[in-house]
């Protein structure tokens, strides 16, 4: 499974990557405006931080509109990936720049069929929206089953790209399920390190060792 960090936090970005388990990053207008950063500045800086796919999302709505943010968008670095809503006009975009080579991610989805206009649409990525259906008394996890078994029923190339992660048992579940890639907050994908076995095993190991009187420097 690939690790996306969902941020636009530029020293956060740097801080996971020089883990070297950041594969890529998402990015939508609320979280630019959170960052409190221009639009491009900031775009440009986090595709110079990772060689994987940054999603950077087109603000408009209708089809000719989004195709000329498109158009500016995917020239600022070469790992750009077209960021769309999932609406008509969002998945006929998606279907002109895959055309001519452009990754796309579909976002906002929230139904199996959603997803299978996307894949066929030719969508690099297609984004449903775990937490968000898990706020509303729906299963997010069984919207990425389903989208797994439609996927493999018509070996589609478009990658699950699971989204609204909001704790690590999403995480686990979605690499059961199949899902290609999750995309959090930073402090989602750093949580996966903790265990108390772990901290209480190094807590010993420590405290033995300097029982020991020795340095290793």
């Amino acid at each position: 499974m690939k690790f996306f960090a969902d941020t636009a936090d530029t020293a956060e970005i740097a801080d996971l990557a020089s883990t070297g388990l950041l594969d890529g990053v998402t990015t939508n207008p609320s979280l630019i405006a959170k960052s409190g950063r221009d639009f491009m500045e900031v775009t440009k800086e986090i595709c110079g931080l990772t060689d994987g796919p940054v999603s950077a999302e087109v603000v408009a709505l209708d089809h000719e509109t989004m195709m000329k943010e498109a158009e500016v968008l995917r020239k600022i670095a070469d790992n750009v990936c077209i960021k769309v809503p999932l609406t008509i006009d969002g998945l006929k975009t998606c279907k002109a720049l895959t055309k001519d080579g452009t990754m796309v991610n579909v976002t906002l989805c929230f139904s199996a069929n959603q997803a299978l206009l996307a894949a066929k649409a030719g969508a690099t990525f297609v984004s449903p929206f775990i937490g968000r259906h898990d706020d509303n008394g729906v299963n997010g996890l069984e919207l990425i089953e389903d989208i797994r078994i439609i996927y493999d029923n018509y070996a589609f190339e478009t990658q699950i790209l699971a989204a609204s992660v909001r704790h690590a048992t999403h995480v686990l579940e979605c690499a059961k399920i199949g899902a290609d890639v999750a995309t959090m907050p930073p402090k989602v994908i750093k949580a996966l390190a903790n265990h108390v076995l772990t901290d209480k095993g190094i807590e010993g190991f420590m405290k033995d060792w300097a029982a020991t009187g020795q340095s290793i420097l």
